[in-house]
């Protein structure tokens, strides 16, 4: 699977999960979905006697998502329904071609940059009064100053 699925399906590769078995749970079911998403474009290809890397996976992936509905309801059917449904979507995954160019490449950049602060990981007003308060703490009064202290 490509790192590019993963960043797609994770906001730009950054788990929101801090747990590491839901994280890792997420991955797993990310893995599945990727291979069986993978196995029915080589399916719906053969169908139509056209090449599987023609076929577009986020077309792919539009198109299931787009089916879960009626499949969701319409699951519970006799076999030759569901039969005919699966030729249906085979033929919708079809659809979706990925135009040939050859011209076309992508700059390879990061996007998020290393920050010099820490992120902000509690109420902004908390961490203004914690600023607020560790500055009142460490104040050095200035020479000359009415508030400088004399030796």
């Amino acid at each position: 699977m490509g790192s590019k699925i993963v960043k797609a399906n994770t906001a730009n590769g950054h788990l929101a999960l801090q747990d590491a078995e839901l994280v890792r749970k997420q991955l797993w079911t990310q893995v599945l979905a990727y291979n069986l998403i993978r196995t029915l474009m080589p399916q719906a290809a053969a169908r139509h006697e056209i090449e599987p890397r023609t076929i577009s996976f986020k077309g792919a992936l539009q198109t299931l998502e787009a089916f879960q509905p009626v499949n969701a309801r319409q699951g519970h059917r006799n076999a030759a329904f569901r039969i005919a449904l699966d030729q249906h979507l085979l033929d919708a995954v079809a659809r979706h071609r990925v135009a040939d160019r050859p011209d076309r490449f992508e700059p390879r950049r990061r996007k998020r940059r290393p920050k010099p602060y820490d992120r902000l990981m509690k109420p902004r007003q908390m961490a203004k009064r914690h600023i607020l308060n560790d500055f009142r703490e460490n104040e050095v009064p200035f020479v000359g100053s009415t508030h400088a202290r004399n030796p």
